[in-house]
């Protein structure tokens, strides 16, 4: 049987690539789900007619303050386009904007400049209401909340702490180890204290710790338990798709309209599997999901779930800005194999240094083939093999899974989470 052409993008190009279809066991991409015709109308109908939660006007009475938690650009929820209902729905129920504020839960990320803010949400809302950053790694900035059953000794911004209300909003999608996205984690890392942080994201070493996973997931419970210090009013929750257009809107009590979320998540973005192959070739899905090795991680979790031990994993992905965390390579020069990498992040967990550990134990399981932009030199350092172009990186890994060899294609591979066929 002749060739079958297959074109994965890279960067803002495409690559082609030629294959025996009869090898090809798959294409996994997110199921087709419309999007929302009117997302305003059904915003406005989400808080009006919430999740177990009074509507969200009811909520908040005169003369109590607000405290809005909005994710940083590296979470695309289009805050832009609700934080206006909302600031206008509390309005109607006579709650002056001065009493409103947001808060951009940027966790340990940078901080944002006012422009960016105002990107963010929208120059009606940047010039309606005042808008500030949580800086984790100024203790200054943070009041104490109280110990977790698990030992996390838990800060939150005072900004936050002083709200009479704090409303999550945000996006959802799989997440590696707290299982999803949105929820509590607007809150929780979003306007947590660095140390607070760590001593949570280290329980990612804890089994139950994985992607699509809530219940008996360590990390989740501990973030969830950690939020009910300073519980929320109130959620808003978006499902986007890789158009970042509107698919779903949920409103409501904080973990519970988070659990609806997360059930609809899973039926567009799990994809099922007729078990695993001994070759996956995925892509991250082009600029900006490839813009570095930091955020090819996503796409590599995603892979590794669908290869079997011992298999081989193709990654394209261009990596114009390189690696993308300056201590995530610290670590790899230094630490050099995933052994040592997991002894320290076990003894000394810092973030940054969970990347390194985060990337280097999906290795453990099957060999990773990157084809990028990076210097060769540079890929071996992160333990990738490189690959100048597609045509060697197939012949290093037919070389490795032989001449016949079950292949699974994820042309979204950030995005669609393989999942066992029931």
């Amino acid at each position: 049987m002749a060739e079958k052409e297959y074109r994965f993008k890279y960067g803002k190009k495409e690559i082609p690539f030629r294959l025996d279809p009869r090898l090809v066991m798959g294409e996994l991409t997110i199921r087709e789900h419309p999007p929302l015709p009117d997302p305003v109308a059904e915003i406005q109908r989400a808080i009006r007619n919430p999740i177990q939660s009074r509507p969200f006007r009811e909520i908040v009475k005169p003369g109590q303050t607000v405290c809005f938690l909005v994710n940083d650009p590296t979470r695309v929820a289009n805050s832009h386009v609700f934080m206006p209902l909302l600031l206008n729905e509390l309005n109607s129920a006579g709650i002056p904007d001065r009493d409103m504020f947001i808060l951009c839960a940027v966790g340990a990320h940078r901080m944002l400049p006012p422009e960016e803010m105002a990107q963010l949400v929208g120059d009606e809302v940047a010039k309606r209401v005042k808008m500030y950053n949580s800086d984790a790694r100024n203790p200054a900035e943070f009041t104490y909340a109280g110990r977790t059953s698990r030992g996390t000794e838990v800060y939150f911004h005072q900004r936050a702490m002083e709200a009479d209300h704090i409303v999550c909003t945000g996006s959802i999608v799989y997440h590696f180890f707290a299982g999803f996205g949105g929820g509590r984690k607007a809150m929780f890392p979003g306007v947590a204290r660095y140390e607070s942080i760590c001593r949570n994201h280290a329980l990612m070493l804890e089994p139950g710790a994985v992607i699509g996973k809530l219940k008996g997931n360590p990390a989740y419970e501990d973030q969830v338990e950690a939020t009910e210090m300073k519980r929320p009013s109130f959620l808003l929750n978006v499902v986007l798709n890789e158009k970042k257009e509107f698919l779903k809107v949920y409103a409501g009590d904080y973990v519970e309209a988070h659990l609806e979320a997360c059930k609809f998540v899973e039926s567009v973005y799990g994809t099922p599997i007729d078990g695993p192959a001994d070759l996956v070739i995925a892509t991250c899905g082009g600029y900006p999901k490839d813009i570095n090795v930091y955020q090819l991680q996503k796409t590599m979790d995603n892979a590794w779930l669908a290869v079997r031990q011992g298999g081989v994993v193709i990654i394209l992905g261009e990596c114009v800005e390189g690696v993308g965390d300056d201590l995530y390579l610290e670590w790899m020069k230094k630490y050099k194999t995933p052994e040592r990498i997991e002894a320290e992040i076990r003894a000394n967990f810092v973030v940054g240094g969970h990347k390194a550990y985060a990337v280097t134990r999906l290795m453990k399981k099957a060999q990773f083939i990157l084809l990028s932009g990076l210097d060769p030199e540079l890929s071996r350092t992160l333990l990738f093999t490189p690959a100048g172009d597609m045509e060697e990186a197939l012949r290093m890994a037919f070389a490795r899974v032989g001449p016949r060899p079950r292949i699974l294609l994820m042309p979204q591979g950030s995005l669609t989470v393989p999942v066992p066929k029931a």
